[in-house]
C-alpha cells in the first residue's frame, strides 16, 4: 500500500494551499519585526483541526496517526517552522498519554479545538540532553507541592493555556539518577506567567513567532490532583514519545528545506546575469539538483517512520537517524538556498533567510545531533562507557 493514500494526498494538499494563502503571507510580515503568531492564524488551524490530528475521535480530535500529523506539518513548515511547532502544543503534549481518564475527558477536547494549548518545562541552565540532572526541585507541601528552582528553554510560557513541569520530587537512588523526576500539569491564564513564577524572554537569533523563556519557581504551589502519573516516573513519560517527536522535528527541517528549494528555484528562473536566467547555468542547475536530491531522501525516510510508529512497531533508532538525517540536510539545503539568491538572499527581504535560521534550530531541540548519533550508534554497538 503506498504511504500517499487518496486521503493523506488530500490533506497535503489542504495544508498545503492553507499555507500558501494564510501562513506565507503572515511570516513574511511579522518574523522580520518578531511579531506573534496571531490569533485569528490559530483560530483558522483550529478550524481545520490542526491541534487535534493526534487526539482520539472520542475527545474530538482527528484520530489520525503521526503519518498525518507529519505531512501537515512539513506543509507549515515550509510557510513558517513556528507555525509547525505550535501545533504539537495541543497534539498530545508530552506526557498528556500519562494523563488520567479524568484528565483526559477534561482537556483533550479543548486541546483538540486550539482552545488550550500548553508550554513544556523541563528544560535547566545545567539540564538540558541531561534529563537526569533536573534540580528544580518540588517539596510536598500538605495536599500539594511547592515548587522552587530555574528553567530555561520553555517556549510559549506567557501565551499557554497550561504548563507541564518536571521537578524533582525525591533524591534519585544510586545509579538511577533518572528516578525521583515527577510531572506536574498546571492551568494557568493565557498571556501571563502564574503567580509564583517570574521570567524573561530569552533572545533568540529565529525561531520568532512566539518567544521562549527562562523561569524562576519560588515556591510555586501545585495541588496533588496535577501530578501527571506517578511520581517520580516523569523521566519515562518525559521520553515515551519521542519517536513521535522526533518525527515531527524531522518534518519541519524538510518542510523549510522544500521551503527555500522552491524559493531558489523561482529566483534562479527570475533572476538575470549576462544576458540568462541564472537557472540557465549548470553551477546553479548542479546545486539545485542536490537540494531536490537531498530533500526527498530525507522525505522518504520520514514516511518510512511514520508507517512504523502508526503500526506499533518499534523504531528509536530509525526516528533518531530521520530527526539527524533531515535537521542536518535542512541546514546545507537553506544555506545552499542562501548561495543561490546572492546578495539578496543575506537580507530579510526573502524568506530564504528565515528558513536557514530555523533550520539551524532543527539541530539542536528534541535532541541535538550529537545525542542521535549516541542512540543510533547504541542500538548498534551496545552502549558506550562515554
Amino acid at each position: 500500500m503506498p504511504f500517499l493514500t487518496e486521503e493523506r494526498r488530500m490533506i497535503q494538499e489542504q495544508a498545503r494551499e492553507f499555507t500558501l494563502n494564510e501562513v506565507l503571507p503572515v511570516a513574511n510580515r511579522l518574523d522580520p519585526e518578531k511579531g506573534d503568531i496571531p490569533m485569528d492564524l490559530r483560530e483558522k488551524m483550529a478550524e481545520l483541526g490542526y491541534f487535534g490530528i493526534l487526539i482520539p475521535e472520542q475527545y474530538g480530535g482527528l484520530g489520525l496517526g503521526c503519518s498525518e500529523y507529519c505531512l501537515v506539518t512539513e506543509e507549515l513548515s515550509r510557510g513558517w517552522m513556528s507555525v509547525a511547532s505550535i501545533i504539537a502544543r495541543g497534539n498530545l503534549l508530552i506526557g498528556s498519554q500519562e494523563m488520567s481518564e479524568e484528565q483526559r475527558g477534561r482537556y483533550l477536547p479543548r486541546m483538540a479545538k486550539g482552545e488550550f494549548l500548553g508550554a513544556f518545562s523541563m528544560s535547566e541552565p545545567n539540564a538540558g540532553s541531561d534529563i537526569s540532572n533536573i534540580s528544580c526541585r518540588a517539596k510536598k507541601d500538605g495536599s500539594g507541592y511547592l515548587i522552587s528552582g530555574n528553567k530555561y528553554w520553555c517556549t510559549f510560557a506567557d501565551g499557554a493555556d497550561f504548563m507541564i513541569i518536571i521537578a524533582r520530587t525525591s533524591e534519585a537512588p544510586l545509579g538511577k539518577r533518572h528516578l525521583g523526576l515527577s510531572m506536574f500539569f498546571v492551568e494557568k491564564k493565557r498571556g501571563e506567567l502564574p503567580k509564583g513564577v517570574s521570567g524573561a524572554p530569552i533572545p533568540k537569533i529565529g525561531y520568532f513567532g512566539w518567544k521562549t523563556w527562562e523561569l524562576a519557581f519560588d515556591n510555586f504551589r501545585v495541588d496533588e490532583s496535577d501530578l501527571i502519573g506517578k511520581e517520580g516516573h516523569a523521566f519515562y513519560y518525559a521520553t515515551s514519545g519521542l519517536e513521535t517527536a522526533r518525527a515531527h522535528t524531522a518534518a519541519r527541517a524538510i518542510g523549510l528545506a522544500q521551503g527555500a528549494l522552491d524559493d531558489s528555484i523561482q529566483y534562479a528562473n527570475d533572476r538575470k546575469q549576462f544576458g540568462h536566467s541564472i537557472s540557465d547555468f549548470q553551477a546553479i542547475r548542479f546545486k539545485i539538483a542536490d537540494m531536490a536530491t537531498q530533500i526527498e531522501a530525507a522525505r522518504q525516510l520520514m514516511y518510512f517512520v511514520c508507517e512504523q510508529i502508526d503500526t506499533g512497531q518499534r523504531c528509536d533508532k530509525e526516528a533518531s537517524m530521520v530527526k539527524l538525517f533531515a535537521s542536518e540536510m535542512a541546514e546545507r539545503v537553506t544555506s545552499e538556498g542562501i548561495q543561490i539568491h546572492g546578495g539578496a538572499g543575506y537580507t530579510t527581504l526573502h524568506a530564504v533567510e528565515r528558513h536557514w535560521r530555523d533550520a539551524r534550530l532543527t539541530k539542536i531541540f528534541e535532541g541535538t545531533s550529537e545525542i542521535q548519533k549516541r542512540i543510533i550508534s547504541d542500538r548498534l554497538l551496545g552502549r558506550g562507557r562515554n
